[in-house]
């Protein structure tokens, strides 16, 4: 089972979410602004991404240009991320084993294979 880290009114993620159900996978939707993930939790996704924990943060956002925290550094960026979970980057899909940020949508159909 697939975990898609979602945002609905962001359309790339309604878009990775729509490329994964046409394709019959089973996916459990997180709303994550609703359901925040906790320290414990970002580490681990940490880990599991393709990417480096910089990639997590959408940078452009007004909470993180207010925090002036280090990107390079991952403790400031998860206690960045469980502070305003309106910074992480959307939509990422995670099958437990690797995680995929949908930028663009595409990437998430990387983990069905």
């Amino acid at each position: 089972m697939l975990t898609l880290l979602h945002n609905p009114r962001c359309s790339k993620s309604r878009q990775a979410l729509a490329l994964l159900e046409e394709r019959g996978a089973d996916v459990q939707v997180r709303r994550y602004l609703d359901d925040p993930l906790d320290e414990k939790e970002l580490r681990s996704l940490m880990s599991r991404l393709d990417a480096d924990g910089t990639a997590l943060v959408r940078t452009n956002e007004a909470e993180w240009k207010a925090l002036d925290a280090d990107i390079d550094d991952p403790d400031q960026v998860v206690r960045a991320i469980v502070a305003h979970p309106k910074i992480l980057q959307r939509p990422i899909a995670d099958d437990g084993q690797r995680a995929v940020i949908g930028r663009p949508p595409e990437d998430v159909l990387g983990l069905l294979d």
